[in-house]
């Protein structure tokens, strides 16, 4: 295990900064893509949210499963072969010639995703005291938003200019800067289960579990979708009991049995990232579609949520250092609820300016929300659990944005069907994009409540 010494700190707090970085950038830089894509490959509204939703997907299978590896075998060990894949990902989904292609590399490059947001958050978690976390979650946190921010406005000048595919071509220097420093400067490896059994058979259960839920969510309203959700609800029930009676389980129940403050932050969050990932989808979409603004000056405005949380969240992780987790995550919640509020009013001559607005609320609500509520969760478990636990975190947040893919990919379904987003669809997009921000909103007031009930983290 390594020493905590300043050096190492800092180092940890570097890399994993720029880890967080690269996903983020990438996602947020797709979007603006999609229409253009769309365009290349002739795709209807519900594939073209498969160019998001594959990478989620198998992010959401293996994350858990990862964190586990990661506290078996070393988490920086697990970080770096993550950083490989998604490099090597990006490179083949700039040479794809499909749609089938790009899904199929978007796979793999959610599975490189999975190994980073399964250990970055264990590391920093390793290697900072208590008392300083909530300072480095914040600059962790900022660096997510600064990625969600660059991503938008790159994403626009990139493909704009050079197409599509350079979006994915400019992650692999990053991610060849992020390999070597992590061999070069960051010393010594963290695995406090090293020499316990990886546990196969409950992995298999969750994947199965995992993706029946996901995908049936993703093909309602069609019959096929319900069955798929029995199944896969079914399946989390088989993974519990699996996981209560194993006796080195790929994730210990014993985290939700007693510990108030683990489950609510983790419930906090599933629905928090439910009810705000689909909306720059959306919005993207819209501003290019309805409005015929270019990818540059959708990425632009889009830029402006992603800014306001790079700006606020290391001051909302140092404030839940010094204040109750939950009470600056609360506040956080209620200003994104009402954000997303304005967006159900959307409609051909709504001015930028409202569009702004309600994109500053829902920045600043994510940023008080997010590093405090990752706080609390990673500082109400022992030592052993920081990579399983990392790893719950990242998958409730793709569990959420999987969520709220599925609620944009319904509302397309039942309003428009396989019909690709053309000027006689415009007014039928608007009523199915309206649809989704209610839906939006209604979980975003929820989430107040069960962040509020959550308890205290300080005695």
């Amino acid at each position: 295990m390594s020493s905590n010494g300043e050096v190492s700190k800092e180092t940890a707090l570097v890399i994993s900064a720029l880890a967080s970085f690269l996903t983020p950038f990438m996602g947020s830089s797709v979007n603006i893509a999609l229409p253009s894509i769309g365009r290349e490959f002739q795709l209807s509204a519900i594939s073209l949210s498969w160019i998001t939703a594959s990478f989620i997907l198998s992010a959401s299978v293996f994350l858990i499963p990862i964190g586990k590896i990661a506290d078996i075998y070393g988490r920086k060990k697990i970080f770096v072969i993550g950083v490989i894949f998604l490099t090597l990902s990006s490179l083949l989904i700039a040479i794809s010639t499909s749609a089938s292609q790009l899904i199929f590399f978007r796979v793999l490059q959610g599975i490189g995703g999975a190994m980073i947001f399964g250990t970055a958050i264990a590391i920093l978690t390793s290697v900072f005291p208590a008392g300083e976390r909530g300072r480095a979650l914040g600059i962790n946190v900022a660096s997510v938003y600064l990625g969600l921010s660059l991503g938008p406005f790159m994403g626009g000048l990139l493909t704009h200019y050079l197409g599509w595919r350079s979006i994915f071509l400019i992650n692999i220097p990053l991610g060849l800067i992020i390999i070597v420093l992590t061999a070069w400067k960051l010393k010594g490896e963290w695995a406090e289960a090293r020499g316990e059994k990886f546990d196969y058979t409950g992995s298999i259960i969750y994947g199965i579990a995992i993706t029946s839920l996901v995908y049936g969510l993703s093909i309602l309203p069609a019959t096929g979708g319900l069955w798929l959700i029995i199944l896969g609800t079914a399946g989390f029930f088989s993974f519990i009991r699996w996981e209560m009676i194993a006796r080195n389980p790929v994730f210990h129940i014993s985290l939700f049995r007693n510990n108030r403050v683990f489950v609510l932050s983790n419930i906090a969050a599933l629905i928090n990232y439910s009810a705000t990932f689909g909306a720059n989808f959306l919005l993207s979409l819209y501003m290019q579609y309805t409005r015929g603004l270019s990818p540059q000056d959708a990425g632009i405005i889009l830029v402006i949520q992603p800014v306001v949380m790079t700006l606020f969240s290391p001051f909302a992780g140092k404030l839940s250092d010094r204040i109750e987790p939950r009470i600056v995550a609360s506040m956080g919640m209620a200003f994104t609820a009402l954000g997303l509020f304005l967006f159900i009013f959307l409609d051909g001559g709504t001015r930028i300016e409202s569009i702004v607005a309600g994109l500053i609320l829902i920045g600043l609500g994510f940023a008080l929300f997010s590093s405090p509520n990752t706080n609390a969760i990673m500082g109400s478990i022992e030592r052993k659990f920081y990579g399983v636990a990392s790893g719950a975190v990242g998958t409730v947040r793709l569990i959420g944005q999987m969520f709220s893919m599925s609620v944009v990919i319904v509302t397309f379904a039942v309003y428009m069907g396989e019909v690709e987003i053309t000027p006689e669809y415009y007014q039928i997009f608007l009523r199915a994009e309206k649809a989704a921000f209610v839906i939006f909103t209604a979980l975003c007031f929820l989430g107040i409540f069960a962040s509020l009930t959550r308890g205290k983290i300080r005695r």
